[in-house]
């Protein structure tokens, strides 16, 4: 079968896993606005005002849509590695109909979006409608790590969420990678303190962008959620901890991506030298780095990330979900100024005691990790190969593990137990860190989730399920899993063909998940008609919610394996 899953293929990447993969995975169209296409010869302008001069967003089908709004000034050039300046306004009236660029990273030109930029500030925002009302806020940065993604993903796409749920969607570009996290403070001094961090400072700009300007959207600005998945659900960690954010938002959902440790200040320092190195700069000389090309930076960036290695290690430098913090990569440093401390290390973060959260994982995480690596043999492994890859990964401590699962999970075969425990090291155990802390706090509540809702479809070269692996869950949370009855005619993906899963299974289980998060969004308290009351997390119950087509209250789930890793990594 010639498709995203042909063995013969290239190498898999996220973008392609998400983007054009999501149909067969979901089981059902991933066509985020099916609805504004087939209206798109209804479709007229809307214009509001800003604090910075008019805009023209389209309208359509229930949905006003505006893109590529710019929220901050250039960064490029003396802006370099230094907070954005502020927007300047404009006259007469801008048009808001095309996303802007994206951030400069890895692989060129992303499908369906302009060239990558060093002046990536801009956002998107899908509304209901313009008309003064005070709807709630849900404020997206997208994963990818910290080193690929945009605001403008199609699967992604805000349009279904806000249209279903009345609710007003923003998503932001903002600096990446080498761009967005070089730690240039031993060097640069003052001027360039907050390097490490500028990418969170962009998000933040437009946080702020959005609490001035979002009320003549139809959104609330008192009324702000946060939320991301994977990287973005580390920059949403980031965000719950850093003062500065704090008036912006007023509750956040951390999607498998818990933002636990980040970058020590010496380990970002040290990546800065390791980035002259590779420039043939001298350490007296580094302004020099002002005038390198954007491009030949983002080829360091894939070098240094190379170099880096190891099994839990991302493409391109990504910080690793496990809380790899060693010298190399790029993201968010503990710089003493943007972020004082660690998000949720040794403790949740008192700057944010009172915002509600919710935090989760997928159940089978690690699928998506061997699928990008094509690294078949972990799909057929012994129980030989299964103590000789843990041991590697995770020492000694492995064999305790082993044993705990399969007490727990007395049927699982080596490769199920593979993925159950590198899914719990990388992503999952972090998650209940998090919510662990948070509770301890005794502040607002927080909300314990597990994707369970699973693709039936074969991972290629192999007899085993994708099931709900990293990333599957984000077309269910926008709502974008459509049956193919509502989507046009002509422009069904052409991944349609490999659909296995129960069409009808997907759509509610989408329908139950973005109901969730929206009346989060209203509410403070996740909740979806016809599905379980959802309980706050404690240390007697630990109540989590199986989000599918039918989801269910479990208390303490995998009790047997929590034990284990909190005596482990206490």
């Amino acid at each position: 079968m010639n498709s995203l899953f042909d063995s013969s293929a290239r190498k898999l990447t996220r973008r392609d896993f998400v983007a054009r993969g999501s149909a067969a995975l979901a089981g059902a169209a991933v066509l985020p606005h099916a609805k504004a296409q087939e209206a798109s010869t209804k479709q007229d302008f809307a214009e509001v005002t800003t604090a910075y001069g008019r805009l023209r967003g389209m309208k359509g089908d229930g949905l006003v849509t505006f893109k590529g709004i710019p929220y901050a000034g250039p960064v490029s050039g003396t802006g370099r590695f230094k907070a954005a300046p502020p927007l300047q306004p404009w006259t007469g009236v801008r048009d808001a109909l095309e996303l802007g660029a994206p951030s400069m990273q890895p692989g060129g030109q992303r499908r369906n979006e302009p060239p990558s930029d060093e002046n990536c500030l801009f956002l998107n925002i899908w509304t209901p409608a313009v008309d003064g009302r005070k709807r709630p806020v849900m404020f997206y940065s997208h994963g990818g790590g910290f080193v690929v993604g945009s605001g403008g993903s199609g699967y992604q796409d805000g349009g279904n969420l806000a249209r279903t749920w009345d609710v007003v969607v923003v998503a932001t570009n903002h600096r990446l990678g080498l761009l967005g996290y070089l730690f240039l403070g031993d060097l640069g001094g003052e001027e360039y303190a907050t390097s490490g961090n500028q990418g969170m400072l962009d998000i933040l700009d437009g946080l702020k962008w959005v609490h001035q300007n979002i009320a003549a959207f139809g959104g609330d600005p008192n009324n702000v959620m946060i939320f991301g998945e994977s990287g973005g659900g580390v920059k949403t960690s980031c965000l719950y901890a850093m003062p500065g954010a704090e008036p912006y938002f007023n509750k956040a959902s951390i999607e498998s991506g818990p933002g636990i440790r980040v970058y020590p200040r010496d380990a970002a320092a040290e990546t800065a030298l390791m980035t002259l190195k590779k420039l043939g700069i001298e350490k007296e000389d580094w302004r020099k780095l002002l005038d390198v090309p954007a491009n030949k930076l983002v080829d360091v960036q894939v070098e240094l990330g190379k170099d880096l290695g190891g099994p839990l290690t991302m493409t391109g430098g990504r910080l690793g979900m496990g809380g790899n913090r060693k010298p190399g990569g790029f993201g968010p440093v503990v710089d003493g100024k943007v972020l004082p401390y660690n998000p949720f290390d040794p403790v949740a973060p008192a700057v944010s005691k009172q915002k509600p959260l919710i935090v989760g994982s997928n159940r089978d995480e690690m699928i998506f990790f061997l699928m990008e690596r094509h690294d078949t043999d972990a799909f057929n492994l012994t129980e030989a190969g299964l103590a000789e890859r843990l041991q590697k990964q995770l020492g000694d401590s492995s064999h305790e593990l082993i044993e705990a699962y399969r007490k727990s999970r007395p049927d699982a075969s080596p490769t199920d137990l593979y993925i159950a425990i590198t899914t719990a090291n990388m992503i999952g155990f972090g998650a209940i860190t998090i919510a662990e802390r948070k509770y301890a706090q005794h502040g607002a509540p927080v909300y314990m989730y597990i994707f369970t809702h699973e693709s039936d479809m074969i991972v290629p070269g192999t007899q085993h399920k994708v099931g709900a692996a990293h990333a599957l869950e984000i077309a269910y949370k926008f709502n974008n899993v459509q049956p193919p009855s509502k989507v046009p005619a002509g422009s069904q993906p052409p991944t349609m063909s490999m659909m296995s899963h129960s069409e009808a299974g997907s759509v509610q289980a989408a329908h139950n998940m973005s109901e969730m998060w929206s009346t989060f969004a209203r509410t403070g308290h996740p909740a979806a008609k016809g599905q379980p009351y959802w309980p706050a997390y404690d240390a007697t119950k630990r109540a989590t919610m199986e989000i599918d087509a039918t989801c269910k209250v479990v208390d303490d789930p995998y009790m047997l394996e929590r034990a284990v890793w909190e005596k482990l990594q206490p």
